[in-house]
C-alpha cells in the first residue's frame, strides 16, 4: 500500500487517537488538531472519518500480506513451527500497533460502512487462508489431526486467537503478550497435533 508521508502521518495520528480515546474520539476535528492541520486540509487527504478507518484497515491488510503468506508458504519449515511464526508475527505486530485492535473490536464498526466491512473481511480472509494452508499441509504430513476438517480447525484456531486479542483489548493492553503468545499458541498446537 503506497501512502504519501502526510497520509501516513494522518493514519498514525488516527491510530494514537483510537488508542487513547476509542472510536468515539476519532473525529476530524480531533485528528486535524493532532496533526496540526485545519479540517479542510485534512479533507484534501481523506474525505471522511470512514475513509480514514478504511485506510487504516487497508494498511493493516498490506502489512499482513507482506508477513503472513510468506510464513504459510515456508514448506521447508514444519507446519507447527509455521503456526508459531504466523500467530507470533500477528501478535507482535498488534502489540506494536494496538490501535488496530481498537478499530477491529469497536462496537458497530462493521455497520459503519461497506468499505470498512470489506476491509475487515479482507483481513479475515487473508488470515484464514494462511492458517488453512498450514493446517492442510500439517494434515497431509501427519503433523495435525485429520479427523476434523482443516476448515474447522482453522475456525477453532482463529476464534481462539480472536478471543485472545479481544481479551487484550478489554484489559487495555495490560496482557503480557510474550507470555500469552508462547503459552496460548503452544496450547493450540498441542490440541491439534497428532503427537
Amino acid at each position: 500500500m503506497e501512502l504519501k508521508p502526510r497520509q501516513l502521518e494522518i493514519l498514525e495520528a488516527a491510530g494514537a487517537i483510537l488508542n487513547e480515546e476509542g472510536i468515539g474520539g476519532l473525529t476530524t476535528k480531533n485528528l486535524a488538531k493532532r496533526v496540526g492541520f485545519t479540517e479542510s486540509a485534512l479533507y484534501r487527504h481523506y474525505a471522511s472519518k470512514e475513509e480514514i478507518l478504511a485506510a487504516l484497515l487497508q494498511y493493516l491488510h498490506a502489512s499482513m500480506v507482506e508477513r503472513l503468506p510468506p510464513i504459510a508458504a515456508m514448506t521447508e519449515v514444519a507446519p507447527d513451527e509455521r503456526l508459531r511464526r504466523l500467530f507470533g508475527s500477528q501478535l507482535e505486530y498488534l502489540a506494536e500497533h494496538p490501535h488496530f485492535l481498537v478499530a477491529i473490536f469497536s462496537d458497530g464498526l462493521l455497520k459503519y460502512s461497506p468499505a470498512i466491512k470489506a476491509g475487515m473481511l479482507q483481513i479475515m480472509s487473508l488470515m484464514r487462508d494462511a492458517v488453512l494452508r498450514i493446517i492442510l499441509d500439517g494434515q497431509k504430513n501427519s503433523v495435525f489431526v485429520d479427523h476434523i476438517a482443516a476448515e474447522e480447525l482453522t475456525h477453532i484456531l482463529m476464534g481462539s486467537f480472536r478471543l485472545l486479542m479481544l481479551q487484550r483489548r478489554m484489559e487495555d493492553f495490560a496482557l503480557n503478550v510474550r507470555v500469552v503468545e508462547n503459552q496460548h499458541i503452544e496450547n493450540l498446537i498441542s490440541l491439534i497435533s497428532k503427537r
